[in-house]
């Protein structure tokens, strides 16, 4: 008989070796076994799991051995308070993107009836924070991706959030008959050699969302170059880049004839989100 307390104690020795967050990746895959707040777990640490619940655990817990990412486990990853269905065919949104919407609504005003667009939107985790902060918003969620649209639009249903339009398309071309406000994007930024994309979770995400050329920099270059023609005069363009990118990021933006530019960091520090505001009236 293996008690909750058991097995969370088996799970992490099991996970130790390959990740620092083996305590968290045991506590979330029994969560979602057992569909109970991590508070349950330490409230019955003695419950004694069924085999049908220990055998679902440890089938997951083999699985996340092996290296498949927690948040396509249990098909769930939180960003800015929202719980959000992902996929293999979306990046899994990460806390460091957080930033990029900060800054976004530190521009939006809250009261006015603006209109953002997200570009390679995935599982819509950007375009839906803002979406839940500025609901006054008008904001079109775009991917090349027809299966991450998908994703994006069943998150927002089941968030019942109807102020977000998606469409499938390529970075600025699917701003065709649009003339936003503020263009937002976490474009892939990896360099196609980076050694990182072939260890942890991103082996399971998709490629595309992830590298972009040989430096990383060709998503962030097509959307600098494009938004311009597209952004209102006054508007914004943000997007987040590589912590080693900012210098270049910077440049882009200047290159392209956006004003205002500026740099922010994450909390670690680390140069993450670049802004620059277009062709004032």
């Amino acid at each position: 008989m293996t008690t909750i307390a058991q097995a969370l104690r088996e799970a992490v020795e099991r996970l130790t070796e390959q990740r620092d967050s083996a305590r968290l990746d045991a506590e979330v895959l029994l969560m979602y076994v057992l569909d109970k707040p991590r508070s349950h777990l330490y409230a019955w640490p003695e419950r004694t799991l069924s085999p049908a619940e220990l055998a679902r655990f440890e089938t997951l817990l083999a699985r996340r051995v092996a290296g498949e990412p927690v948040a396509h486990l249990t098909g769930r990853r939180e960003f800015w308070s929202l719980p959000l269905s992902v996929t293999a065919d979306t990046l899994i949104p990460r806390p460091e993107t957080e930033i990029l919407v900060e800054q976004a609504l530190a521009v939006l005003p809250p009261n006015e009836p603006l209109r953002v667009a997200d570009l390679g939107t995935g599982s819509g985790a950007i375009a839906l924070a803002i979406a839940r902060e500025r609901p006054q918003c008008r904001i079109l969620a775009t991917d090349i991706s027809a299966a991450a649209i998908a994703v994006a639009q069943g998150n927002a249903r089941r968030l019942g959030i109807d102020t977000v339009t998606f469409r499938t398309g390529d970075w600025c071309e699917s701003l065709s008959g649009m003339q936003p406000d503020m263009i937002v994007s976490n474009p892939p930024y990896i360099a196609d050699a980076d050694p990182h994309l072939e260890t942890g979770d991103v082996r399971y995400e998709p490629r595309t969302a992830l590298a972009a050329g040989p430096q990383g920099m060709d998503a962030l270059t097509v959307i600098a170059r494009c938004a311009p023609d597209y952004l209102q005069p006054g508007g914004w363009l943000l997007m987040e880049h590589g912590h080693d990118q900012g210098k270049l990021a910077r440049q882009l933006l200047e290159l392209t004839g956006l004003t205002e530019v500026i740099d922010y960091a994450d909390d670690a520090g680390l140069s993450r989100v670049i802004a620059g505001r277009c062709c004032p009236e």
